[in-house]
């Protein structure tokens, strides 16, 4: 028995053909889609990147303890597991992450592992003070891309291309080997949107813009031209990534390996393009687009082409299958569930999903009804993290963090072990955006939340459960303003109550020339308006944190425009702001 797992990053489900009508050219998806079981209802979990990773391993949530970060000393890994009951699990990726604090604990996880360099921000190939890129918050990260970019200057060269032929190396010399997994994993689509002119070919269209393949986190403020032309830019990275699935495709059809090798294509997130008036993830809700997932599934145990499962799974779902497909069972710690039964006969393995980030909603979907619980106030408090292993993304926690950390009594699953509470912040504030509730079947777009106090107590109340079943810390329930000890009543609801601010928050943001005096006031630095006795009263007036609140963290350069696009302002206030606020001269 062998099995392969082919992972993309940021792969839209709406953007392929089994699911949707697209202007994306990917007839391998098609091809796939033919082979194996398409799954419907596969959603998200814990995000984004990592902590999806983490429950690929671990097969339960992460998001309500901690943020982004490595596996924790407790945390069971799927890879690993195999690996003690004799599978020989291979990596190949050219995901940058896995190689940094925050990543550095799951390749070692595998038998053995290859990586490929130079996508993103990748701090690859070294050159002193070059030319180009911007002046934005990205720009050494545009800088050292650029660099990247001049070392593949070829479709053969580029790292997606690099790591497939890695895969395909594997499966050349172990096709007739038995018991391993190959794990493939790309991190393309994910931005920035790097191609080749082959596939930008594919996508012919007039636009005469800046170059535009790496959009913001932040809210749409460009043209409609230089919008779709950011589209086009994804599809043709999409048609990229379907030619290496047709590589692996290619590869089962030639050592006749569909009989005993199990075939697994997913994604960790999708990627906003402009819907909802918003660029990329995170720092907005989780909108479906994001966390409706394509996932399909090839299990020779069950067979199954040409066929499609409408049941409720999960990313947490993935290890139960692997580990039980080599005979190997899940731990007590798994949340998740063998997809076979699924595969069988379409059983629902659950009743509802928990999806979120840390410090973000926490949400949860039946299948139909999506329920946003955000943080009942602005301090968005408290937050903690949980965790053994004390880094984020790119760093180590600071001697500033660490110095007030207090050990936590054990949770249920870190095997007895106490953990470091952090007391810690989000870069998002869901209060900002309100608590929302939709309906999939008469709105799948998420376009007019509705308020329906009998409906959101009975999703709350889903949400309560789930929350206590993945042993959430008090502090989640306390930060959301739901009771711990006893179950919500109509008391705790937050639709209605916070109804005004979810609208003002899904308004669109208009360029910043649509505002009075062409948005000059918006247009200068905060720290700069602050230091005006009159500016300071103004902000303080209408957006009292700003003066209430210790700006450490702002860039000296943050405008009140630029806040806005990734902190809900609304527009009315923001064109006040613009009357009333005298600009700041500038040098």
């Amino acid at each position: 028995m062998r099995a392969i797992i082919l992972m993309f990053d940021s792969l839209n489900r709406h953007m392929l053909s089994p699911y949707a009508d697209t202007i994306v050219d990917a007839p391998n998806f098609a091809r796939l889609a033919a082979k194996s079981v398409t799954f419907e209802n596969f959603y998200a979990g814990s995000m984004p990147c990592m902590p999806a990773r983490r429950e690929m391993h671990t097969g339960r949530y992460n998001f309500l303890h901690r943020s982004w970060g490595p596996l924790e000393p407790f945390d069971d890994s799927m890879p690993q597991m195999l690996g003690q009951a004799g599978v020989h699990t291979h990596l190949v990726s050219d995901h940058p992450h896995y190689w940094e604090d925050g990543g550095a604990t799951y390749h070692p996880r595998y038998t053995t592992w290859e990586f490929f360099r130079g996508q993103e921000g990748d701090p690859w190939k070294g050159v002193v003070n070059p030319a180009g890129a911007g002046q934005d918050w990205r720009a050494g990260m545009k800088r050292q891309d650029l660099i990247n970019r001049s070392y593949m200057p070829t479709e053969a060269e580029h790292s997606q291309t690099r790591t497939v032929d890695a895969g395909m190396h594997f499966i050349d010399i172990n096709h007739a080997a038995d018991r391993w997994m190959l794990q493939i994993e790309l991190f393309d689509p994910h931005e920035p949107f790097f191609t080749h002119e082959t596939y930008k070919a594919m996508y012919p269209h007039s636009y005469d813009g800046p170059e535009f393949d790496w959009p913001g986190y932040e809210k749409v403020t460009e043209p409609q031209d230089q919008v779709e032309h950011a589209r086009y830019e994804y599809a043709a990275l999409v048609s990229m990534c379907d030619k290496s699935l047709g590589r692996v495709l290619d590869a089962m059809d030639k050592y006749d390996m569909w009989k005993d090798t199990l075939l697994l294509v997913n994604t960790d997130h999708g990627f906003l393009l402009g819907e909802h008036g918003w660029w990329a993830k995170s720092v907005q809700p989780w909108f479906n687009e994001l966390v409706h997932l394509p996932m399909f599934l090839w299990d020779p145990r069950t067979g199954g082409q040409d066929d499609r499962r409408g049941a409720l799974a999960q990313t947490i779902d993935i290890a139960p299958t692997m580990l039980r497909y080599f005979g190997v069972e899940p731990t007590p710690d798994m949340q998740g569930q063998d997809l076979a039964a699924v595969l069988k006969d379409d059983s629902q393995v659950r009743e509802a999903a928990l999806f979120g980030i840390h410090g973000g909603h926490v949400n949860v979907t039946d299948g139909r009804y999506v329920y946003m619980r955000a943080a009942a106030d602005p301090a968005n408090a408290p937050l903690e993290d949980y965790t053994l292993m004390p880094t984020h993304m790119r760093s180590r926690f600071g001697v500033a963090e660490l110095e007030q950390w207090e050990p936590a009594p054990p949770f249920p699953f870190t095997k007895g072990l106490r953990t470091m509470r952090v007391e810690t912040t989000s870069f998002m504030n869901p209060w900002a955006h309100g608590t929302l509730l939709f309906d999939l079947e008469t709105d799948p777009g998420q376009e007019h939340p509705i308020t329906d106090d009998e409906l959101e107590l009975r999703m709350l109340r889903l949400l309560a459960d789930l929350m206590h079943a993945s042993d959430s810390p008090r502090s989640q329930f306390t930060r959301l303003g739901i009771p711990f000890d006893s179950a919500p009543g109509l008391e705790h609801l937050l639709v209605r109550r916070q109804a005004e601010r979810a609208a003002a928050a899904l308004e669109p943001l208009p360029p910043l020339e649509g505002f009075p005096a062409n948005g000059s006031a918006l247009n200068s630095p905060i720290l700069e308006l602050l230091q005006d006795p009159q500016c300071r009263d103004t902000l303080g007036s209408h957006l009292p944190h700003l003066v209430t609140t210790e700006l450490v963290n702002i860039p000296a350069q943050l405008s009140l425009y630029q806040l806005a696009k990734v902190t809900p302002i609304p527009v009315a206030l923001l064109t006040q702001l613009a009357e009333e606020l005298v600009p700041v001269p500038t040098a």
